[in-house]
């Protein structure tokens, strides 16, 4: 079982099991109050399931794409939970998790899948269905545009106000049975450069 935890979008906390499927889930589409929901909904999810963190055999995060603030907390919380419980961390695109889900429940044909990457700009990937072990075909992205000129989806598009944890947690599970972790870097997916960037070396810095 692995715990699952999103914070790209709104907060969205899962326990997944491979065989099992999503055994709980809670979320909150709201983009700012990530910090102040994550534990709650850690605590929750894990009560909802019946599972004590001594149970699970990692934690899965969603790595993005994302703004900064909002992304950082999940992702650090999903490293914090693996290590006080000595699980693997598991790094999955956040957005390949969407797909999943929309595939799972019967969307057929491409989809694209958008969300709010703030300053006028949405995150945008491309899929064409689920590959022989079950997890999403990324045909391109995660990319940014201007939120005025995303392109015509080739089939679907999919506008996600909430990245499912349980399709976060789900897609490592289908992963890790398939020998593919990982599926991407530990690394948050910003695609774009940090608004403060630290001096050159050597650079002095006056008051």
């Amino acid at each position: 079982m692995l715990l699952a935890i999103d914070t790209s979008t709104g907060t969205s906390v899962a326990v997944v099991d491979r065989d099992g499927g999503v055994l709980a889930e809670v979320a909150s589409d709201d983009p700012m109050r990530h910090a102040e929901a994550i534990g709650t909904q850690i605590r929750d999810a894990l009560a909802a399931a019946g599972v004590a963190p001594s149970e699970l055999s990692g934690v899965a995060a969603g790595m993005g794409p994302g703004p900064f603030t909002g992304l950082r907390v999940g992702i650090a919380a999903a490293h914090a939970f693996a290590l006080g419980i000595g699980r693997p961390f598991v790094p999955v695109v956040s957005h390949d998790a969407v797909a999943w889900t929309w595939y799972r429940d019967g969307g057929t044909g491409p989809l694209q899948v958008v969300t709010d990457a703030r300053r006028r700009e949405s995150a945008v990937s491309d899929y064409d269905g689920l590959d022989a072990d079950g997890l999403p075909v990324r045909v391109e992205g995660p990319r940014l545009t201007p939120r005025d000129a995303v392109p015509d989806a080739p089939g679907t598009r999919l506008d996600a106000t909430v990245v499912p944890a349980g399709g976060v947690g789900m897609v490592a599970e289908f992963a890790y049975a398939a020998g593919r972790l990982p599926l991407t870097a530990d690394e948050p997916l910003y695609l774009r450069a940090p608004d403060v960037t630290p001096p050159a070396p050597g650079k002095r810095v006056t008051q």
